[in-house]
């Protein structure tokens, strides 16, 4: 009997296409809020080529650290760093193997007031500001990065009472889109898109000031049966997934191995 669906298929690695999957599945996806923007692109470019769907949650790692190791039926965890990734590993919770760098995020000094922030960053030197919000750096590798910058240019104790903190980077950059705080350390994929910025202004903090943000994506072992996550996880290395990350702002896994 002739088998439609196996010609397809056939074709499609004959070929190289990316032909939507006959047998279309879901994944259950924990992602970094960092990555809201950028993931919800590629859930949608995903779905286009495969017919799978990525169902998404965002948060901050740390809380999905916890939650996956409670028992949350994530199949697939994409953190705004390494340490929890690989942790989970440690742990057992993961597919051997499965572990890589997705992404390679940048910080940003920003405000939604298009003349607070300077492009060299003054600004936190001179210290003419009354809030200044970061995410934790306890839970949040972006909130992290934030301190060693304030570290590195010697404005940790200046700034001190100045601070709020956000649970995670996306209410950091709440903070400062509300007026609660008059500017912020932000992920750059919050307000820029190609190269641009959205609104406000903002200083783009050289990489050498802080840690390099190397965010690591891993399959949990709740995923490793699961056709939509194995796939989700190969289309995450296309060219237009990394067209997507260049767009909002992330440097390519590639630019890690030599940071």
């Amino acid at each position: 009997m002739f088998d439609m669906r196996a010609l397809t298929g056939s074709l499609c690695l004959m070929l190289g296409l990316a032909c939507p999957s006959l047998h279309a599945a879901e994944t259950l996806v924990a992602v970094a809020s960092n990555f809201t923007g950028a993931m919800q692109e590629i859930a949608a470019a995903f779905t286009g080529a495969t017919g799978h769907r990525a169902r998404l949650s965002f948060g901050s790692s740390g809380k999905f650290y916890a939650q996956i190791r409670n028992g949350a039926p994530f199949e697939i965890f994409f953190s705004a760093d390494q340490v929890k990734p690989a942790a989970l590993e440690r742990e057992g919770l993961t597919v051997t193997g499965s572990r890589f760098t997705y992404a390679v995020g940048s910080l940003v000094l920003w405000s939604a007031d298009p003349h607070t922030v300077d492009a060299d960053g003054e600004v936190l030197r001179n210290n003419a500001f009354q809030r200044l919000s970061i995410a934790n750096p306890r839970l949040a590798p972006y909130g992290a990065a934030a301190m060693q910058v304030l570290q590195y240019l010697g404005q940790e104790q200046a700034t001190r009472h100045k601070r709020v903190q956000g649970e995670n980077i996306a209410q950091a950059y709440q903070f400062v889109l509300s007026g609660n705080a008059e500017l912020g350390f932000v992920a750059q994929s919050q307000i820029m898109r190609d190269g641009e910025i959205i609104r406000g202004s903002a200083w783009r903090v050289p990489q050498e000031l802080h840690t390099a943000i190397r965010q690591d994506v891993v399959l949990l072992k709740q995923g490793k049966d699961s056709e939509a996550a194995l796939a989700l996880l190969q289309f995450m290395r296309t060219p237009a997934v990394h067209a997507i990350l260049q767009r909002f702002g992330y440097r390519s896994p590639e630019s890690a191995q030599s940071s």
